[in-house]
């Protein structure tokens, strides 16, 4: 008999708990689980604490050997258009602080943890328009609603697209593209993110989950060993990525808001410039 147990792992009752204010946790008898994201049971908004969230859950999913793969997806009619209203207060309090504690250590937890903490498969699930859209699209596989339209705000609210938008648009859009929607905004369409290979599959916002199930479903066929080492050969130019660009891509922008010496991500800051993709347009400055 061994000197020393096993360390206990936590359940994942324990951790559908722990996360309750942040995502809605199912799990299917086969480990297959479901991850919903939302604010107050509504879609996203965006704040320091969920932005802390995200990282630790993938963290604590990725460390249960009972979880086979995760369904990851946002709640309600949009992925993620707004933030909360004090979500981002301790960037006006504490400038140096928040840009290292909560946006450049959280922020490259958050993706480091997607490609590299989970061992088993992921599915993406973008259920509506939305901007962090790297969350689902840099998953193993993601589909996207019929009007799920993609689009990036860092540059038109003040900031540098550098905290992993950026290693996601490059890699999937390619340079000119990826240049294109980071420096403009582009409202990428469900369609355009098909043909451009950023998503996989366009459905209907009531097919997505039960969609994402079948191919889950599909997944499942094989042994746990085959799942599990096939993803890490699918995920290797994720990990490529992230080991080029992440950190420096967040030094930049984090070098730029401290050179600003001004937050950024004010509720109504971010309001003024998602307006134009709920309005339809294609970028910010279309009239």
């Amino acid at each position: 008999m061994s000197l020393q147990k096993f360390p206990p792992m936590p359940t994942f009752e324990e951790t559908k708990e722990r996360f309750k204010d942040f995502f809605k946790l199912s799990r299917r008898p086969d480990g297959v689980v479901l991850a919903e994201a939302h604010t107050l049971g509504g879609p996203i908004q965006l704040s320091v604490e969920n932005h802390r969230a995200l990282g630790l859950m993938l963290k604590a999913i990725g460390g249960d050997p009972d979880n086979e793969i995760l369904i990851l997806t946002g709640s309600g009619q949009e992925f993620m258009m707004d933030a909360d209203p004090n979500g981002f207060k301790l960037e006006e309090e504490d400038m140096p602080y928040w840009a290292y504690e909560y946006a450049y250590k959280d922020g490259r937890i958050n993706v480091s943890a997607l490609v590299n903490d989970l061992e088993i498969p992921t599915i993406g699930v973008l259920n509506g328009p939305g901007f962090h859209t790297e969350i689902c699209l840099m998953c193993d596989i993601s589909i996207c609603a019929d009007d799920a339209t993609i689009y990036d705000l860092h540059y038109d609210i003040g900031s540098v697209p550098g905290d992993g938008i950026h290693t996601c648009f490059q890699t999937l859009l390619g340079v000119k593209r990826a240049a294109y929607a980071l420096l403009t905004g582009e409202a990428i369409t469900p369609q355009k993110a098909l043909e451009w290979g950023m998503v996989n599959e366009v459905l209907p916002r009531d097919q997505l989950i039960n969609r994402a199930f079948k191919i889950a479903d599909h997944i499942m066929t094989q042994p746990r060993t085959t799942r599990r080492l096939t993803t890490q050969i699918v995920r290797r130019p994720w990990r490529q990525a992230v080991t080029d660009s992440l950190d420096g891509g967040f030094g930049i922008q984090m070098f730029g808001h401290l050179a600003k010496l001004k937050g950024v991500h004010g509720k109504q800051h971010i309001a003024d410039v998602v307006d134009y993709v709920r309005k339809g347009k294609r970028n910010n400055f279309d009239k």
